[in-house]
């Protein structure tokens, strides 16, 4: 029996068990179990993969950087991007990669169109990859955070009108919390900004409502998702 699953907190709401399950179902993959793991102490990974024989694990929020320091071996990306959304054991190392970088590549580069500068919104493990993979493909960035290029409050029209992409890549707006949003000035937005939500769930966020209601091209986190998981799905496997 082949074990994969999902580290992090509050994941009842997560996508990646539901996803693989289906894909077992629809692939008619045997023997192969994915669940959800709710740790409290992330330090005591090394011995809860080796005690359930898991043969694969999800990162989420809150362990994406937190996770390192109990790693064997980190491939080249996660160390470039100092973030893992992807775990391995392979023999007697237990190895982290990062796929969310790739995920969110391929899902916005066929809406870029001309746009060439981003705001990114947070400065978690999340946003690591994000920058990772702007940085690729030549796109211009600033991160708004606390202690970062650009406050909440730095945040005006000239600096709005400059920055063609806005991506969320904090947890607000998530499930169970949908009323909540980044503060940023929307009356500046307009049909020439991008805006990608790192969130799935709901399909919509406060963030991309009122993007969508100035005219912006929205998009969620859902293709960025499903993306990401059959590259974790390769690198199990593969």
């Amino acid at each position: 029996m082949k074990i994969y699953g999902l580290i992090g907190n509050k994941l009842e709401n997560s996508f990646s068990k539901e996803y693989f399950l289906n894909k077992f179902k629809e692939e008619k993959i045997t023997n192969t179990k994915y669940l959800n793991f709710d740790l409290d102490d992330i330090s005591k990974l090394p011995s809860f993969i080796i005690k359930n024989k898991i043969n694969g694990l999800n990162v989420t929020m809150p362990f994406k950087e937190q996770v390192i320091p109990f790693l064997d071996e980190l491939s080249d990306d996660a160390k470039l991007i100092g973030a893992v959304n992807t775990i391995k054991r392979h023999k007697k190392k237990i190895i982290g990669h990062n796929t969310d970088h790739i995920g969110f590549r391929y899902s916005i580069q066929p809406i870029l169109n001309k746009r060439k500068k981003a705001l990114v919104l947070g400065d978690g493990g999340a946003s690591k990859a994000i920058k990772y993979a702007l940085n690729q493909i030549n796109i211009e960035y600033k991160t708004v955070n606390r202690n970062t290029s650009f406050d909440y409050s730095d945040l005006n029209e000239k600096i709005i009108n400059y920055y063609d992409i806005i991506i969320n890549t904090t947890p607000l707006g998530t499930l169970p919390e949908i009323k909540k949003y980044p503060k940023i000035p929307y009356e500046y937005i307009n049909n020439r900004h991008l805006l990608f939500d790192l969130t799935y769930n709901p399909k919509e966020t406060k963030f991309l409502k009122y993007g969508k209601k100035n005219n912006a091209l929205t998009i969620n986190g859902l293709q960025m998702l499903k993306i990401q998981a059959e590259e974790s799905w390769k690198i199990w496997n593969f």
